[in-house]
């Protein structure tokens, strides 16, 4: 079963990527800043904000508890929070 398919990309990491940025701008917070608050190095969040690299499952959790969305939001299973 197929969940998702992009041309070439991993569609699930580029809408977590975007996701993430949208969230993060609807709370007027800069990188840094959600880094920070997640305990992360500003650069590895970027990664994930720019879909450079994938979170960890413990990551992605704490990311879905920072910004109020489900996992499955962040990832583009569901499109509610």
């Amino acid at each position: 079963m197929v969940i998702c398919q992009g041309e070439g990309e991993n569609f699930m990491e580029i809408l977590l990527a975007k996701r993430l940025k949208e969230l993060r701008e609807e709370l007027k917070l800069t990188q840094k800043e959600v880094a920070q608050k997640l305990n992360l190095h500003s650069v590895t969040y970027l990664h994930y904000e720019k879909g450079q690299r994938e979170p960890p499952l413990a990551i992605l959790a704490e990311m879905a508890i920072f910004f109020d969305v489900s996992v499955d939001y962040l990832l583009g299973l569901k499109n509610e929070f």
